[in-house]
């Protein structure tokens, strides 16, 4: 059965097409996204990808192409890294890293927008049971009032109820 099949795919196939046997190469596909930017490690998973992670510090990719002021200072870099300049020094990091660790731990102001969401939330479910408390809900039974409650204890003592456990109970 699978040899049927198998002969039936065969015959249906159509004649590849002429870029099947290009001998032009194209870039692989992650080559493509991240351009011309250098690879240096392994990264989180083994992506070639840019992430500014506490957890994996060292991307896989540069932050930034290798432009033609850059490669200047990185050919500087292979000398001596005292005849650096501090600025120079500050690129380079800049080329490899889009923040430091103190710019990835620094607050970044979300918790304000998330307690707005909070408050406003509890607010809307206040006004929701106010809104249902007060129009779809019948009034509460005239039985509810203090009067109606006492008067409703005193008759409770005078016809002894629950004598053994409850309030008429006698030590």
């Amino acid at each position: 059965m699978a040899g049927r099949y198998l002969v039936t795919a065969l015959r249906s196939r159509r004649p590849a097409g002429v870029r099947l046997y290009s001998t032009h190469e194209d870039l692989p596909p992650v080559r493509s996204k991240i351009g011309k930017r250098e690879v240096v490690g392994y990264g989180l998973n083994g992506e070639e990808a840019y992430l500014d992670l506490e957890e994996c510090p060292m991307p896989a990719i540069r932050f930034k192409e290798i432009t033609p002021d850059l490669q200047l200072i990185k050919d500087k870099e292979k000398a001596d890294w005292k005849k650096l300049t501090i600025q120079e020094k500050k690129e380079l990091y800049r080329a490899s890293f889009c923040q430091t660790f103190a710019e990835m731990d620094a607050p970044n102001g979300e918790w304000k927008s998330i307690t707005a969401g909070v408050t406003v939330g509890i607010g809307l479910a206040l006004l929701l049971f106010t809104a249902v408390k007060t129009w779809v809900y019948p009034p509460l039974p005239v039985t509810f009032d203090q009067e109606h409650q006492t008067a409703q204890f005193e008759r409770m003592r005078q016809l002894d109820v629950n004598p053994i456990h409850g309030m008429n109970r006698r030590n």
